[in-house]
């Protein structure tokens, strides 16, 4: 709290950081680190409430072992993204940042999986938001607005979620078929009965995982077998497959930040696109890999920004440049930048935690 006001009294900007696992994402930031990593423990579990409550510097490697040696898991799967020192994310960066894994559209993103948070604002308060049960509706749910606030907000002192049983069995496999008939197919499938849990296509070849009750899953497993030619990828392999994809150390990625950063190709960016699933493939050339059921694309192009935000927009997507060889501003209609402003200001009105991160510095 200190901090906070000494950089109020000072006029200066404070740059929230926890284990620095997410150091890359966003544009350059400014302002004096403040540290949570002090702010550890586990407050409470409650695993016959699956619900769990840890300080926001708490690693997320310690909770999640803690789940699993009681048989439960973050369903929303929390990458870590091969940072600076991704063996360092903490559960409060997990939260501030917002981003979900290959199980998102099967599972819920990290906001339907956030009950509560206490955090401070830029004037030093104190405030909490939500609560520790599953079933909280007295008002307003700000606590998922701290979701992917990147501690433009203020900073997470803890974080309270919601946890799940691992399921029972799990099984992927793997079908050779372009992009087009991907996309048709899954969405199909998604629509039924079946335990769908994630879903890849890249170069010609569509990964799916099903998770679930064992006999749902062998059941799915042999339909989509005989129905699409799927055949049966081994654990391990299917294991470290999930893994990759989770945290961009796969060989799309791989090769996504060759040309970017190493070659640095000429106009060359990684694009995050979020498009309703059933969209039909994009007319814009480069790479593309296909997530969430056909929700999340990434498109590695050197395509100019104002074709790749056109062809978006035309099917009611919108893209963020991952990374890039040259400045990409983030583009929002002018009233969602209103939006984000109001929003800002009401959490800090004197510009505290104004580092630039998400959008340009209202101070300068």
């Amino acid at each position: 709290m200190e901090q906070i006001r000494a950089a109020r009294d000072q006029g200066q900007v404070l740059r929230v950081r926890g284990g620095g696992s997410k150091d890359h994402l966003g544009d350059a930031t400014h302002g004096q680190v403040l540290d949570t990593t002090a702010c550890q423990g586990i407050v409470v579990y409650e695993p016959g409430e699956l619900v769990i409550t840890a300080r926001a510097g708490t690693p997320l490697a310690e909770v999640e072992a803690l789940l699993a040696s009681r048989g439960q898991y973050l369903a929303f799967e929390p990458p870590r993204w091969g940072g600076p020192m991704p063996s360092q994310a903490t559960i409060g960066g997990v939260v501030a940042s917002g981003f979900s894994g290959p199980s998102r559209a099967a599972r819920g993103a990290v906001r339907d999986h956030v009950l509560g948070v206490r955090m401070l604002n830029g004037r030093a308060q104190l405030l909490r938001f939500g609560g520790s049960v599953m079933k909280n509706v007295a008002g307003f749910d700000l606590s998922r607005l701290m979701t992917g606030s990147m501690g433009t907000l203020g900073v997470l002192v803890d974080v309270t979620l919601k946890v799940l049983p691992q399921p029972p069995a799990s099984s992927t496999l793997r079908f050779e078929m372009p992009q087009d008939r991907a996309i048709e197919l899954v969405n199909r499938w998604a629509g039924q009965p079946l335990p769908l849990d994630a879903s890849a296509w890249w170069d010609g070849l569509l990964v799916l995982r099903l998770r679930g009750a064992r006999a749902a899953v062998g059941s799915a497993t042999e339909r989509f077998a005989q129905e699409a030619g799927g055949q049966v990828v081994p654990v391990e392999m299917a294991d470290s497959f999930w893994l990759g994809l989770r945290d961009h150390q796969d060989e799309f990625f791989t090769r996504a930040r060759h040309v970017v950063h190493e070659r640095r190709v000429a106009g060359a960016a990684l694009w995050r696109l979020s498009v309703p699933a059933t969209t039909a493939p994009l007319a814009l050339p480069g790479e593309t890999l296909i997530e969430w059921f056909g929700a999340q694309r990434w498109l590695c192009t050197t395509a100019p920004a104002a074709k790749v935000h056109e062809a978006v927009a035309k099917v009611g997507g919108h893209a963020l440049a991952w990374a890039s060889t040259v400045p990409q501003p983030v583009v929002l209609p002018p009233v969602l930048t209103r939006l984000h402003s109001q929003v800002q200001k009401a959490f800090d009105p004197d510009g505290v935690f104004d580092t630039g991160r998400l959008w340009p510095r209202a101070r300068g």
